[in-house]
């Protein structure tokens, strides 16, 4: 890249007297181009190279530098008003306005995942659909407009249903993982026959700052592209990293990123100048054309730079000096692209002033119109899209009953049906469930580790594999974020994922693919784009002769604090495969993120009070049975004396509990078994508990941060504080080995000690 001139010290100085570095660049680039002495070529015709010997055409350079402009129009429209509180984001894209080339490449059909410094990307992506405008669009996502059409006024995001950019919020590498996923999905759906949403030769395009490829969930993406690929199976993603050279205010070691990527032999290595639209065209455009020919994960390292700071709250001269501003500045690609657009005649001075003073008038003008547009200001608009229920889709879909012949070809013929078969457990049901599930919704997907030919560790998945084959049911590495990332990929293009996370402790490492990623996707689209899925984990406490708090786990308060999740929990087996229709029709009727809470210590449950009494078996329901979301199951429901509260394991428990306590006070015993855990249906708990004399909340999580806290706030605030009440819960602690365990559980004599308190 030829030298650019560096403005004098003296006029450094007089600048920093009372203005900010915004202001700064702003100026930099009008006199840059008011005082440029340079000899002007004839002006090339369009589909000439811009450049001698260039690839860059003079028709791509063009709308390249208009994008660039409109990007950092909006950078300065948005420094300006947010002090007026006219605009509520500042996190701008100057320096990185190269990020138009990968845009430019590319097609609006390529799914993106973008970093938040990607105003160029989105201005040239814009061009590929008419009818759109970039700047109106921006202003009012910057406006936290109601009439943004990328989130509705919930947050700044680049985002867009007809440009297929997904909308990501604060991107620190935790959109890796899907994009992956959305990459390896565009494969997967020709190998199952499905559909896809976009043209299969698509690529996933994710877009991220050198500080953020050294996250622990970046690499991530990075290890599970490279497994993917070192297996020889198709994953087209474009992973492209915009080094600017600093996070926030930590500095990236020079040439680390290229150290780091160049030599990965199962992650193909480019190199693109983004500060040069000339010079880095070719680079992008080869790495775009190897990822979507070789269908490999391609790394895309993208040189940009950054100016006027982080954010409008970064003031760089507190902690950086002046003389390296200066130097940063002088990088700055858009005085490059004038001196380009100069040069080669595209442009004089005055015209291209015009142009820059034209497109800043166009931004300032749509930030005041969409300020002037209506925000949201009222509770119910705001959540909308968090958490879309349709009550008679979803239950006519759940009831919704597979091809009868197709059920018989794979359970092995009609006497062979499970709902022709005598009552069993737990985990025999789930497994036929899922049988039904699979047979029902071609699309769907199950996957795990050694889900598979093994089917599972405790082989509820058995025989998965062998009757609907490789393509449909696979082991994934052992990498718990890579599981959810993946379903979020398949989700993404349409498919029904039912991932499988092999114990609740495991969850706690990838939580924020469910909660910053999944679960937010509707709400941040104001209801455009979705992640339909079904999680099945397996865990809670009780397993013997195993155990220690990996295995027996009763910590599910990282799952109630997730915003639109759906959380079941059953504890016997027609439970279960209810429970998993619905599950599976809210995905596919309302894009729902949900998750199937698996009491392992149930898997096997046969018997309740005694011993060979069969008691916990149950008839497996007919396929056109489902189970309402919310809705409880009760045991002796005249009962009045005792009512119990409880889920999971507890509902076996207070069960054998409410025969002793019988005995012991003479009280009749009603157990409630909730199902539902998020969202805890608390008019049904005030309803269950409005004729109770006495309550008891028997919860098997921890004492802190529990199930119990929500179901006696749902009692108290129903106005039935004063029912003489107790909880049963687990104690705040890791849940030891063996025996031990026992002690830190609540157990069938805590359940009748509790209620000797209430006589």
């Amino acid at each position: 890249m030829a030298a650019l001139p560096t403005p004098s010290v003296p006029a450094i100085a007089a600048r920093h007297r009372g203005l900010n570095r915004a202001e700064i660049c702003d100026q930099n680039f009008v006199e840059f181009v008011r005082d440029w002495q340079g000899e002007a070529a004839e002006r090339p015709q369009p589909q000439a190279p811009v450049l001698p010997g260039g690839a860059c055409r003079a028709a791509d350079f063009v709308e390249l530098f208009e994008s660039q402009l409109i990007s950092r129009h909006l950078d300065l429209m948005a420094r300006v008003l947010r002090v007026r509180n006219k605009v509520f984001y500042t996190i701008g894209s100057s320096g990185h306005e190269g990020n138009a080339l990968v845009a430019r490449l590319t097609r609006h059909t390529d799914p993106a995942f973008l970093h938040y410094r990607s105003g160029a990307f989105m201005a040239e992506r814009f061009r590929k659909l008419p009818g759109l405008d970039p700047i109106m669009d921006s202003a009012l996502s910057f406006a936290a407009s109601q009439d943004d059409p990328a989130s509705g006024g919930r947050h700044k995001v680049w985002g867009s249903k007809p440009l297929w950019v997904l909308p990501q919020t604060s991107t620190i590498a935790s959109h890796l993982p899907k994009a992956l996923g959305t990459a390896i999905a565009i494969e997967q759906a020709r190998r199952i026959g499905h559909t896809l949403p976009v043209p299969s030769d698509s690529i996933a395009i994710c877009s991220f700052g050198d500080a953020s490829s050294n996250h622990a969930t970046a690499q991530t993406a990075f290890n599970a592209a490279a497994w993917t690929a070192y297996q020889k199976l198709p994953a087209p993603v474009l992973f492209v990293c915009e080094d600017n050279g600093i996070g926030i205010s930590v500095k990236t070691p020079d040439g680390w990123i290229a150290r780091n990527f160049a030599e990965r032999r199962d992650l193909d290595y480019f190199y693109a100048d983004g500060l040069d639209l000339a010079e880095g065209y070719a680079g992008v455009e080869r790495a775009v054309e190897h990822c979507r020919r070789t269908r490999r994960p391609t790394f895309l390292h993208l040189r940009t730079t950054r100016i006027m700071g982080h954010a409008g709250t970064d003031f760089e001269i507190e902690w950086r000096s002046v003389e390296e501003l200066v130097q940063v500045e002088a990088g700055d690609p858009l005085l490059r692209s004038a001196a380009i657009a100069l040069a080669s005649g595209l442009y004089t001075r005055e015209s291209l002033l015009a142009l820059y003073e034209d497109i800043r008038a166009r931004c300032f003008a749509a930030a005041e119109e969409a300020d002037r547009r209506p925000k949201l200001t009222a509770l119910a608009d705001v959540i909308a899209p968090l958490a879309p229920y349709s009550p008679e889709a979803v239950a006519a879909e759940a009831a919704r009953s597979a091809d009868e012949a197709r059920r018989a070809a794979v359970f092995g013929g009609a006497d062979k049906l499970p709902e022709r078969l005598p009552p069993r457990h737990l985990a025999i049901q789930i497994n036929q469930a899922l049988h039904d599930l699979f047979c029902k919704y071609p699309d769907a997907l199950l996957f795990g580790e050694d889900v598979a030919q093994k089917g599972g560790v405790y082989t509820v998945t058995k025989g998965l594999h062998k009757a609907f084959k490789g393509a449909r049911v696979f082991n994934t590495l052992l990498d718990e974020t890579t599981i959810l990332g993946l379903a979020q990929g398949y989700a993404t293009m349409g498919m029904l994922p039912l991932p499988e996370i092999q114990y609740l402790a495991y969850f706690h490492n990838a939580c924020d693919q469910i909660r910053g990623e999944a679960a937010s996707l509707q709400f941040f689209s104001n209801g455009q784009y979705r992640n339909p899925m079904v999680v099945r984990i397996a865990g809670l406490g009780y397993q013997k002769g195993f155990g220690g708090h990996f295995h027996n786990d009763n910590s599910i308060t990282a799952l109630r604090d997730i915003p639109g999740l759906v959380v079941g929990c059953p504890s016997r087996g027609d439970d279960a495969a209810t429970m998993l229709r619905t599950l599976a029709a809210l995905a596919r009727v309302d894009g729902r993120v949900s998750v199937f809470l698996e009491p392992i210590a149930l898997y096997m449950t046969k018997d309740l009070h005694e011993a060979g009494d069969g008691q916990w078996l149950f008839p497996y329901p007919a396929p056109d049975q489902a189970m309402a979301l919310g809705e409880g199951r009760v045991y002796a429901p005249e009962a009045e004396d005792l009512v119990i509260f409880t889920y999971g394991n507890g509902v076996p428990m207070s069960l054998r509990a409410a025969r002793e306590i019988q005995a012991r006070h003479g009280w009749q015993v009603r157990v409630v078994d909730l199902r539902w855990l998020v969202p805890l249906n608390e008019a049904y708990v005030a309803e269950q508990a409005r004729s109770a004399r006495r309550i008891l909340v028997v919860d098997e999580g921890r004492h802190s941060a529990g199930v119990g806290e929500g179901v006696i706030t749902a009692i108290v605030e129903a106005g039935l504080g004063a029912v003489p009440l107790r909880r049963v819960v687990g104690v705040d602690t890791y849940t030891p080995l063996a025996g031990a365990a026992l002690l830190v559980l609540p157990g069938d004599a805590d359940i009748v000690a509790a209620a000797d308190t209430l006589a």
